[in-house]
């Protein structure tokens, strides 16, 4: 128990160090004043900061960046260059092979991806349409189900440290799926819940470690499968929902948004991911 409570206050003091990188990305952030504000020594700090959040400090200051570099891509307005500068690059071309380490593709592509998604969420058929080619988002009805989840604290940039502490938690225990569930959207600072999660058929103790059984109501959903980076699925689910949704006869549903991860950066190439999003609904004129 008592080193239950020691790792809790490591991750606790860790937060607040990612939580001033999130709050100022483009901040000289420095290991002593980082350790300083997480009452760790600077000679541990940066052996702790890696053990608690499964990467060292420079890592997460570069995804963050990074992070921020997609939202400025998807807004537009800015060119590479603009945008390389802004996130803190002193050319376009560090910054292509930075961006395409994270992502898995060059900013021109990601930029030029994004306009299409826009596109191709637009020209989705509608649901009973079963003509021409698939449907890139198709309609199933799911049953309930049950998950050993870890809630999220803390920014939603930093919701991959999350998955990682899950994946420790679970240890050997065989893992069926990999899931994360959104509660409100992110924007929703206030109301905003977000739970890393797997399907397992291995029991779980209850050690303090904050991993709690999720429910996961069955009903409708309508399920996209993005093909590409994590880095796009805000975006990918935010075309959905203005895009798609208006025209569909249906309407979003008081459930979680789901998200089901098919394959893992462990093992494929960023571009190979594959993402299913679920977005619950029902049909527009039922109560």
């Amino acid at each position: 128990m008592e080193s239950r409570r020691t790792e809790q206050d490591y991750r606790a003091r860790v937060a607040r160090a990612v939580a001033a990188i999130v709050a100022d990305p483009m901040a000289d952030h420095r290991l002593d004043d980082l350790a300083r504000l997480a009452h760790f020594s600077p000679f541990h700090f940066h052996r702790v900061y890696a053990s608690v959040a499964g990467e060292t400090v420079a890592a997460t200051v570069r995804r963050v960046r990074l992070a921020l570099a997609t939202q400025l891509l998807e807004a537009g307005g800015q060119s590479i260059t603009q945008v390389a500068l802004a996130v803190g690059y002193e050319s376009p071309q560090a910054f292509t092979r930075a961006f395409g380490q994270f992502t898995g593709q060059s900013p021109r592509e990601f930029q030029r991806q994004m306009a299409r998604a826009v596109l191709d969420v637009d020209a989705i058929p509608q649901a009973g349409n079963d003509g021409g080619a698939p449907p890139a988002v198709r309609i199933v009805e799911r049953s309930a189900q049950r998950l050993h989840a870890l809630r999220h604290q803390g920014s939603f940039a930093t919701i991959p440290h999350t998955h990682r502490r899950l994946r420790l938690h679970a240890g050997t225990r065989v893992l069926s799926e990999h899931w994360g569930a959104s509660f409100s959207a992110p924007e929703d600072t206030s109301g905003f819940r977000y739970y890393a999660a797997f399907a397992s058929p291995d029991p779980w103790p209850e050690d303090g470690s904050g991993v709690e059984l999720l429910d996961i109501p069955g009903g409708c959903y309508a399920v996209h499968r993005l093909a590409g980076p994590y880095a796009r699925i805000n975006a990918a689910v935010q075309s959905l929902y203005a895009r798609w949704l208006p025209g569909s006869g249906y309407e979003p549903d008081d459930r979680p948004t789901l998200e089901h991860y098919l394959n893992s950066p462990r093992t494929v190439r960023q571009a190979e991911l594959r993402t299913d999003l679920l977005i619950p609904i029902r049909r527009a004129d039922s109560s």
